[in-house]
């Protein structure tokens, strides 16, 4: 068995170059389990990042100052060292939009977080209620997290406050993601089988039950328009629903193992998932056809074989911000680099325990979570994107696959503008 196709040596694919490390703290009895790294998160201005450290705690750092003490004191930062502290959060409020370290305790485990924004003409979908506890302005940054009780916290990333508390699953949160429209809208995946919408600008009311997974639901993501939400999860679950009616859409079959994570390509034409079955899908989601199909085990696994524990079970994906590259880490040690129109992978990077990754905002940097609550970050593919690249972005970030068949252009433009398997 091998990681990659037979027409590829492995020693001439491009090893990505580290960028740096955040090590976790050694825990005071050292235990095994509870230290998992299950989220790792950028701020949508790129001011944050944070990431579970295991033991129930959630570190939030400036970014900028992360990679600066990269470049001073090299690759490795221990967080808990003294003498590369970054400057606390206080309580000034001249000091309060001045990006500052936060450690969070979470009173529990936390399996997943979210950062999410505010815009201020963005109301609330709660329309008979005038009055609420929190006012959201333009500079308000959220972070969400999903803890082993089931329940739901939101934090005041500039002051470190814990402003709500919601309760409702039943299982643990496994997954969060805010509508990317400024709105405020939280949907978390829970392993009690189902998802939940929540309008954090009316108090963090409950607005929907999403039902339809048999079993646990493991990763959502929105649509970058945020019309569109697909949710993953066991027994090969990959489905779309509609976030105007609440209603899904279709459920995308061809995987045949649990599927884990999932995320749409930034103009929103694409859609990646990856499962268990060794395997990173490229859908277009307006369509349901499998457009590409990104191996970590080579030959390919049969379905049963797939549906197994096979070594090669892939943990996460994540889609860049130049919308023409996508990370995946697997369990065979690595992670790789993809562009959308390759079969293999165009730079990978060793790692060992990979549980979950991330782009950074401005797509140069992947940074990764491990087992024992560490990250690790490199620095991702650079291209310069082609015209068709462009042109396919700029027009399907307005239009669906469908629109653009029925344009009345000629047919050789409508190749060009469309993405084909």
């Amino acid at each position: 068995m091998a990681s990659f196709p037979p027409r590829v040596n492995e020693k001439e694919i491009v090893r990505s170059r580290t960028i740096g490390e955040l090590l976790a703290p050694a825990a005071p009895f050292d235990k095994k389990c509870g230290r998992e790294n299950w989220t790792v998160a950028f701020a949508p201005d790129g001011s944050y990042f944070a990431w579970s450290q295991g033991h129930r705690t959630v570190k939030l750092v400036p970014w900028s100052q992360s990679l600066k003490n990269f470049l001073l004191h090299g690759t490795k930062n221990v967080t808990n060292s003294s003498s590369l502290r970054l400057p606390r959060q206080n309580s000034d409020g001249g000091q309060k939009n001045k990006p500052r370290e936060h450690i969070i305790d979470c009173g529990d485990i936390v399996w997943s977080l979210a950062f999410g924004s505010s815009v201020p003409e963005k109301q609330s979908r709660c329309v008979n209620i005038e009055w609420h506890r929190f006012t959201f302005g333009q500079d308000q940054l959220l972070l969400a997290t999903g803890l082993n009780n089931g329940r739901i916290k939101i934090w005041d990333v500039y002051t470190g406050k814990l402003l709500l508390n919601l309760v409702d699953h039943t299982e643990v949160v496994r997954d969060l993601t805010f509508a990317p429209d400024g709105s405020l809208i939280l949907v978390s995946a829970s392993r009690d089988k189902t998802l939940r919408v929540w309008d954090l600008k009316d108090d963090g009311n409950m607005m929907k039950v999403l039902r339809g997974h048999q079993n646990w639901v493991y990763s959502c993501a929105f649509s970058p328009d945020s019309s569109l939400l697909c949710s993953v999860g066991a027994s090969k679950a990959v489905f779309l629903w509609n976030m105007d009616k609440y209603t899904m859409i279709r459920k995308l079959e061809g995987h045949h193992h649990d599927v884990v994570a999932c995320d749409f390509s930034p103009d929103g034409a694409l859609l990646a998932t990856a499962s268990y079955d060794t395997r990173v899908y490229i859908w277009d989601p307006h369509k349901g056809d499998i457009l590409m199909e990104f191996g970590h085990l080579f030959p390919p696994p049969t379905p049963i074989f797939a549906g197994g524990a096979n070594d090669r079970w892939v943990r996460a994906v994540s889609f860049s911000h130049d919308g023409l590259h996508i990370a995946s880490l697997a369990d065979d040690k690595m992670v790789r680099f993809w562009r959308i129109d390759e079969d293999y992978p165009v730079q990978i990077a060793p790692l060992s325990n990979g549980l979950c990754c991330a782009f950074s905002t401005d797509g140069s940097v992947l940074a990764a979570g491990t087992q024992d609550g560490s990250v690790y970050f490199w620095a991702t593919p650079r291209q310069v994107p082609s015209l068709q690249h462009l042109c396919r972005m700029s027009i399907r970030r307005v239009m669906s696959t469908q629109e653009v068949q029925e344009l009345p252009i000629p047919s050789k433009l409508l190749e060009f503008l469309s993405y084909r398997i």
